[in-house]
C-alpha cells in the first residue's frame, strides 16, 4: 500500500506553496505548522514532509525550531529537508527530532558526503532528493530548485543505488503546485528502471484518484500539498491508504 505523506513548506515563518518552485508565485496559507501536523496525525497519518525553504535557498537549514516543535508535540515521523549540506546540519536535524532526512544539493556538490551519510545513519533514514526540471531532459535542479545541474536523473540514481541508496524522492518540477496531475508515465519509467529503489512521487497530485493510480503503479509513497491546502483533497479520502496491518 502506498504511503501518503503531507508536505509542510516553511518560508519566512509561514506555510507556503509555490508553482513550479517559482518564488514569485508564492502563496501563503493561514496555517500554523504544529496545528497542521496535529490535524494530519489525528487522521492517522504517520509521516510528514517538512520543507525548510529558507534553508534550501541559503544552503543551510534555518527552521530547526519548527522541526523541534512538530517532533516534540506529535508522534509523527518527520522527514526534514532543505539546505542540509554538512555533517553538522544532518546531526542537528536528527538532534531536533527528524526521523528521516531528504537531501539533494549536497548529493550534487559533494556526493562523497551524501554517500557517507547512507552508511553512517543507515539507508532507512536517508532519502535522495532528485528533482527534475522536465521529464524530457531529466536534468536535476537543486538549491531550492533555483539552480540547474548538468546531471541526468538516471545517472544520479544509478550512482547512489550502487552505493546502497534505498529511497529517492523524484519531483517533476514543471508539475509542482499546478494541480495538473502527476507525471504518471515518468514514474512508471523510473520504477521499471530501478525496481529495487523505493520511489517517493511528488508534484501535481490533484486528489485521491491520482494517489490510487500511483498506488496501482507500485509507487512507494506520494507527497502531496497544494491539493490539500486548496480543499481538493480531504484527509478522510486517505483513510483507505492508512489501514494498519
Amino acid at each position: 500500500m502506498i504511503q501518503v505523506i503531507p508536505s509542510i513548506a516553511i518560508r519566512h515563518n509561514q506555510v507556503v506553496k509555490m508553482r513550479k518552485g517559482d518564488i514569485s508565485s508564492e502563496k501563503v496559507y493561514d496555517e500554523n505548522p504544529l496545528d497542521l501536523a496535529k490535524r494530519f496525525e489525528d487522521h492517522g497519518i504517520d509521516v510528514v514532509h517538512l520543507v525548510d525553504l529558507d534553508g534550501a535557498e541559503r544552503g543551510s537549514p534555518k527552521n530547526y525550531h519548527v522541526l523541534e516543535t512538530i517532533a516534540g508535540h506529535t508522534k509523527l515521523k518527520v522527514d526534514f529537508t532543505g539546505g542540509i549540506s554538512t555533517d553538522g546540519d544532518i546531526g542537528k536535524a536528527f538532534e531536533y527530532g527528524a526521523a528521516y532526512v531528504t537531501a539533494s544539493s549536497v548529493a550534487i556538490a559533494h556526493p562523497e558526503i551524501f554517500s557517507q551519510w547512507i552508511v553512517s545513519y543507515g539507508r532507512e533514514k536517508i532519502t535522495l532528493g532528485a528533482d527534475i526540471t522536465d521529464i524530457k531532459s531529466k536534468i536535476i535542479a537543486f538549491r531550492g530548485w533555483q539552480k540547474k545541474s548538468t546531471l541526468h536523473l538516471y545517472d544520479h540514481l544509478q550512482h547512489f543505488h550502487d552505493l546502497g541508496l534505498k529511497y529517492a524522492k523524484c519531483t517533476d518540477i514543471s508539475r509542482d503546485g499546478v494541480l495538473e496531475g502527476p507525471a504518471f508515465d515518468f514514474y512508471l519509467e523510473v520504477i521499471n528502471k530501478f525496481p529495487e529503489l523505493k520511489i517517493l512521487a511528488s508534484g501535481g497530485v490533484r486528489g485521491v484518484d491520482d494517489i490510487k493510480r500511483l498506488n496501482d503503479m507500485g509507487i512507494f509513497a506520494v507527497i502531496f500539498g497544494k491539493s490539500y491546502y486548496e480543499g481538493l483533497l480531504d484527509l478522510k479520502d486517505l483513510e483507505q491508504f492508512l489501514v494498519k496491518e
